[in-house]
């Protein structure tokens, strides 16, 4: 399936760490992320066309490879180019895969879809301890409703 090289497979893992940057996540989710995106330019020959050049240049912008980059300087490298078609192919795809990985709900403290568990009402729903008691006011008895 691969058909990129190695080297531009691990710029563009990092790339998605760089877009997402969460210090508890293993290197699993991003790695199943960077597959995805792999997967989505194999039938799409414009796709993969960007995402090679994208990843060309992303390591000669800075005249070293992206993946030694420091994680500012990678990133001010990724703002410099989110407009670019390239960037939104990769944005695209990566937002989806990584935040519908199970492994990422686990580690985020998402419980996963309810619907087929009977929706959340029944679920915890209700269960933001970090909210206060909510003041629920009755209107009075003497009080005639809509009038």
């Amino acid at each position: 399936m691969s058909t990129i090289p190695d080297s531009d497979r691990h710029t563009l893992v990092r790339m998605i760490e760089v877009m997402f940057p969460h210090e508890a996540f293993p290197a699993g989710p991003y790695e199943r992320t960077a597959t995805a995106v792999l997967e989505a330019a194999v039938d799409a020959p414009r796709l993969l066309a960007q995402l090679i050049q994208g990843l060309s240049d992303l390591d000669a912008m800075r005249g070293r490879p992206f993946c030694e980059l420091p994680a500012g300087a990678a990133l001010n490298l990724l703002r410099g180019i989110q407009e670019t078609p390239f960037f939104r192919s990769v944005f695209d795809v990566a937002v989806v895969k990584l935040y519908s990985d199970p492994e990422v709900w686990e580690l985020l403290g998402y419980e996963g879809p309810s619907f087929d568990k009977g929706g959340y009402i029944d679920r915890g729903f209700d269960d933001l301890e970090w909210l206060p008691e909510p003041r629920i006011e009755l209107p009075d008895d003497s009080e005639e409703v809509g009038a």
